[in-house]
């Protein structure tokens, strides 16, 4: 706590800097037509790929206006990467926690995708086809789903472009500015989802616009995808609280838009899966702390150089 009020960043300050990019962030999408009037997109294509510039430069935009908002020496590149949670320390520990302690809120999921797979390989069997030729078709599909993948530009914004941009913008440069504020860890955690969901009302127009949905039916969808960032916010805030790396909620995020809702029941097997995903949940609550030990992820939790505190909340 010394650190913050030494820092001389006022909760105000901090608020401000972080609505600032959360507006910049969505309102910057709107200023090559409203702003430079450049013709509308002729292509779904190029309407994303515009998109994709503008959500480049507010990151970068943001990235470097933490840098002279902190009360940091931005001449020391590693302290300042660190800051954003940018490290080459316990690395793997970042990737693989994490990323299991997610994939528990999809057990119903992955379950019910190997029931299926399970289910074809026996339709396969039943027709004369044998094991290998089973498994060198699926697996020539996935390469033909991969292949797919890389010329999608709906796969590019949702598994590279929006992960990276958001969780720079809404974790690795809102987190440090709040917690350098003085806000407790718990407050961020509350605190950085509402910015985050702020930041995807600009969908409610959109849909409301050009899907021709009643305002009704479109605040419906609109309050349902703002409910699953705010949980996914508030989880992706605490892992990079908990953890010091950037690379942790952003795995999370790629995780979680590669993987979409939970399925937590099904038609088929619905009981299986329902059992499972219970499961999983049980079993994501049981390990969320443990999993996220600082002493897991720093050699040093005792005596820490992070001047935001992340390593020393227990």
């Amino acid at each position: 706590m010394e650190a913050r009020e030494e820092a001389g960043l006022s909760k105000s300050t901090a608020v401000l800097s972080c609505t600032a990019m959360a507006l910049l962030y969505v309102g910057i999408l709107y200023t090559p037509t409203l702003i430079l009037r450049l013709p509308q997109p002729s292509s779904f294509k190029e309407f994303l790929l515009r998109r994709f510039v503008c959500a480049a430069i507010a990151s970068v935009v943001s990235v470097a206006a933490c840098a002279l908002i902190l009360p940091v020496n931005i001449k020391e590149i590693p302290s300042l990467l660190g800051i954003y949670g940018v490290r080459m320390d316990h690395v793997w520990q970042a990737v693989v926690y994490p990323l299991c302690l997610t994939s528990l809120m999809y057990a119903g999921s992955m379950v019910l995708k190997l029931l299926l797979v399970v289910e074809a390989m026996k339709e396969h069997m039943d027709r004369g086809g044998g094991v290998l030729d089973f498994a060198r078709d699926l697996l020539q599909n996935f390469g033909s789903w991969v292949s797919s993948a890389v010329s999608n530009i709906l796969a590019w914004r949702n598994l590279i472009v929006a992960p990276v941009t958001e969780e720079l913008v809404f974790r690795a440069c809102m987190i440090p500015l709040l917690l350098c504020g003085g806000f407790e860890p718990y407050i961020v955690i509350g605190l950085c989802p509402i910015l985050f969901s702020l930041a995807h009302l600009n969908h409610w127009m959109e849909i409301y616009c050009q899907q021709n949905y009643s305002v009704i039916k479109a605040s419906m969808v609109v309050g349902l995808q703002l409910s699953y960032t705010v949980i996914f916010g508030s989880y992706a805030s605490f892992l990079f609280i908990r953890t010091g790396h950037l690379v942790s909620p952003l795995l999370a995020h790629v995780f979680c838009n590669f993987m979409g809702l939970p399925v937590f029941f099904a038609r088929k097997k619905g009981g299986m899966v329902a059992l499972v995903f219970a499961a999983g949940v049980i079993s994501f609550i049981w390990l969320l702390f443990p999993l996220t030990q600082p002493d897991l992820y720093h050699e040093r939790t005792d005596d820490c150089r992070c001047w935001h505190g992340f390593c020393s909340w227990n």
